[in-house]
């Protein structure tokens, strides 16, 4: 669990900001969204596929560039 102690003559703001870069870095937030909603197996395996051909194109076309 992320914690953030507010330091004194600290704004909110700041302590707010550090608490988003923990939580962020902890990947609660990540988690949170992958279970917001049942994704099928296979709908799962077919976003994979789409990334990974995405990924293929990129480094095709950063190639080409060269």
């Amino acid at each position: 669990m992320a914690h953030v102690m507010v330091k004194p003559n600290e704004s909110i703001e700041s302590a707010l900001r550090r608490f988003k870069k923990q939580i962020q870095e902890s990947g609660v937030l990540k988690d949170a969204r992958e279970h917001e909603h049942y994704e099928k197996p296979s709908e799962r395996r077919r976003k994979a596929a789409a990334a990974r051909l995405r990924k293929i194109a990129k480094a095709a076309e950063k190639e080409a560039t060269r």
